[in-house]
């Protein structure tokens, strides 16, 4: 339920139905935004007395929100949520982010030759999995805390910050002191111990959606970490699973378009993992973004033949210089709701880049 103040409301006449809302054993979070302010209640069963809200000063309306997922909705932050990683934006009217770096980080002359090359190609913030679960207990698992010395050493060296995958509760002091933003993968979206551990961390989390999860299910998972005081949440179309053997995945772009208008959190496309392969990998971006996306992580090694993990998946770094050189050249042009937006006056949906149909 949301409780809508008037425009006008003071700070007292707020304070005074957040006080009334406690007192009654209801649980609300107050909500301010550019245009009102609103308090929500939240997750309560206690009986709420709507006619003596109504008749306080300073309040609006109740609405009645019908969603299980209350703090990721749009109807209790109808703006969009801004998420700061070390100077990098995601959401809103910012240009979307290139995440790029190696699936998994094998050794620093392997990782310092990808970074340097993705950031030259214009990437903003660097990838690379430390600690990988695989689904075979033969492959690759990385290199474990060595591998985040190495990512925290380069990113550092090269100035761009760096997101890695976390898989267990025993390594949070160890993210906490030295990720940039954590992630939170597919396998681990349903781990809610850990999904709220890591949220009390206070850092920017990535949080991919389950390879067969709905929508529903996705943003749940958001609302566990929002639960926790931490809004600072990108969420992450990483394709899922379904009948279909050509590719690994399916890019989901009717869920990426739907998350948009359902949720104010920015949520960004992994090329990489729906196609699982490289020649996909390009096409697949270009959609994301004319879909909305708020950005793009892509798999890039310097000899993806060579990978330990993922290399038939991952670009090579001409690939990748070749991807964001199409982009750059293409720039900022209005597509969707932005340019209906200029011609009716109305605040637009989206607002994003798009790459040259060539």
């Amino acid at each position: 339920m949301l409780i809508v103040m008037h425009s006008a409301a003071r700070s007292e006449q707020i304070d005074a139905v957040v006080a009334a809302l406690k007192n009654s054993g209801l649980n609300a979070e107050l909500l301010p935004g550019s245009e009102r302010t609103a308090i929500g209640v939240m997750g309560n069963k206690a009986f709420v007395d709507e006619d003596r809200l109504l008749t306080m000063s300073g309040v609006k309306e109740i609405i009645h929100v019908t969603k299980p997922y209350k703090l990721v909705s749009r109807e209790f932050f109808p703006e969009d949520t801004i998420v700061h990683v070390k100077g990098v934006q995601f959401g809103g009217t910012a240009k979307p982010v290139h995440i790029a770096g190696p699936c998994a980080v094998e050794s620093r002359e392997q990782l310092f030759s990808i970074a340097k090359g993705v950031k030259e190609s214009g990437a903003d913030m660097l990838r690379g999995g430390a600690f990988k679960p695989r689904s075979s207990p033969y492959s690759f698992q990385g290199l474990g805390e060595e591998g985040i010395a190495l990512l925290r050493e380069v990113a550092d060296e090269l100035q761009m910050p760096f997101v890695s995958e976390i898989l267990s509760i025993e390594d949070l002091e160890l993210f906490e002191h030295n990720a940039d933003m954590i992630q939170i993968g597919a396998r681990n979206m349903h781990n809610f111990d850990l999904l709220q551990r890591v949220a009390d961390l206070g850092k920017p989390i990535l949080l991919k959606r389950g390879m067969s999860a709905t929508v529903e299910e996705f943003l749940l998972a958001a609302e566990y970490i929002l639960n926790r005081g931490n809004k600072q949440v990108v969420l992450c179309e990483r394709g899922i699973r379904t009948f279909e053997q050509s590719t690994r995945n399916i890019l989901d772009l009717n869920s990426l378009a739907l998350i948009r208008l359902e949720s104010h959190l920015p949520i960004i496309a992994d090329p990489s993992h729906s196609a699982g392969r490289y020649d996909l990998v390009a096409p697949l971006a270009k959609a994301a973004i004319a879909a909305g996306a708020h950005g793009l992580i892509v798999e890039v090694h310097n000899k993806p033949s060579k990978a330990l993990s993922d290399g038939k998946q991952s670009l090579d770094l001409e690939r990748y210089e070749e991807l964001m050189k199409e982009y750059r050249n293409t720039g900022k042009q209005e597509v969707g709701s932005e340019a209906r937006a200029k011609k009716t006056g109305m605040k637009p949906e989206t607002s994003q880049a798009v790459f040259s149909s060539s």
